[in-house]
């Protein structure tokens, strides 16, 4: 009998299945979509042995069961391996990204209630964010950003993180994204003080510990275009919250193009980048989100258990759910920022 199999005769009995459990059993089983290619990839980065993969993901959904029986947290195959996957199949660590993933959900009720695309049709339809039609060399999934499309007296700057965060979890779906990542382009032409001060100590402790620590997937590069000197103070904020591996993975381009198709080949950019496919065109990515509706809705607008029954079983990662205190006046990020004048 198969290893695989193995793992399974392991799993709880019916009698002691929780709510989660049991409706797992209706959820269709796991089906590979890699090519040969991205299985050998995994294999080698991400330490994924298809031989093994239904038992690590039997022993993570063990542990869930065991550690947290109140995160109330889909259970099947392809959800969990998102998080194996995003760990490098270590168990411990993918199930605390796992915990982070929901406690990040349940403590931020600005953006995650009521998530759902067609609730974001005035962000998804400025420009300020696109996933370019074409991947990279490497398999990577281009998130652009343009911060210059964002006017704040429309809406709030949550706005523009949870149409971030839809974008992720739509790319997340892909088994490919989730073994090559994704690469972000942000675009900060015309971003002044009045726009930065917005993204204070706050705000970028929590959206980095969400992409460091609380969602699975990788950020292989970040690319930086036409940053005004400006960006000296907003990189400032966000620099002590990152860690030194995705600090590292951030390449400051300004206006020079021909550095940014060092990184990015002309032939994935669109013309106002200086590639060569064509003009850039939002309006396709915000189609694919409002497509995928009905999925959004009822995985983020159903009642959710209250943070208290999550809290009294998870350790959290700092600057997940953490709060900050006093820095976070619009006057004393302005302080920073003015020093880069």
């Amino acid at each position: 009998m198969s290893e695989e199999s193995d793992s399974l005769r392991t799993s709880p009995s019916v009698a002691s299945l929780s709510e989660n459990e049991l409706q797992l059993s209706k959820q269709p089983g796991y089906v590979c979509s890699l090519t040969e290619e991205l299985i050998t990839k995994a294999r080698e980065e991400l330490q994924e042995k298809p031989e093994w993969r239904l038992r690590d993901v039997q022993a993570l959904r063990d542990m869930v069961c065991k550690d947290y029986p109140n995160l109330s947290t889909s259970l099947d195959d392809a959800f969990l391996l998102r998080f194996l996957r995003a760990r490098k199949f270590d168990y411990d660590r993918a199930l605390q990204l796992l915990v982070n993933y929901h406690s990040c959900r349940r403590s931020w009720p600005e953006v995650f209630d009521n998530l759902k695309p067609s609730a974001l049709t005035e962000v998804l339809a400025s420009g300020f964010l696109t996933v370019l039609p074409h991947s990279d060399p490497r398999g990577c999934q281009v998130v652009c950003l343009r911060p210059d499309r964002w006017i704040p007296s429309n809406y709030p700057i949550t706005e523009n993180i949870r149409a971030i965060y839809l974008t992720l979890e739509k790319l997340i779906q892909s088994e490919e994204t989730q073994v090559n990542g994704i690469v972000i382009l942000a675009d900060y032409k015309g971003v002044g003080l009045a726009k930065a001060s917005h993204f204070g100590p706050f705000i970028a402790k929590k959206v980095i510990g969400i992409l460091q620590d609380g969602f699975p997937i990788r950020i292989k590069a970040v690319n930086i275009v036409n940053e005004p000197r400006i960006f000296k103070g907003i990189f400032a904020i966000i620099k002590p919250f990152l860690k030194e591996k995705i600090a590292n993975r951030f390449f400051l381009h300004g206006s020079d193009l021909n550095s940014l198709h060092l990184n990015l080949p002309k032939s994935i950019l669109p013309k106002e980048y200086g590639g060569t496919a064509g003009e850039l065109d939002a309006n396709a990515w915000k189609e694919v989100l409002l497509a995928s509706e009905e999925d959004f809705v009822k995985e983020f607008c159903r009642p959710l258990p209250p943070s208290s029954s999550l809290l009294q079983d998870t350790t959290m990662v700092e600057g997940i759910t953490s709060e900050v205190q006093g820095d976070d006046s619009i006057r004393g990020v302005k302080s920073q920022l003015y020093s880069c004048y």
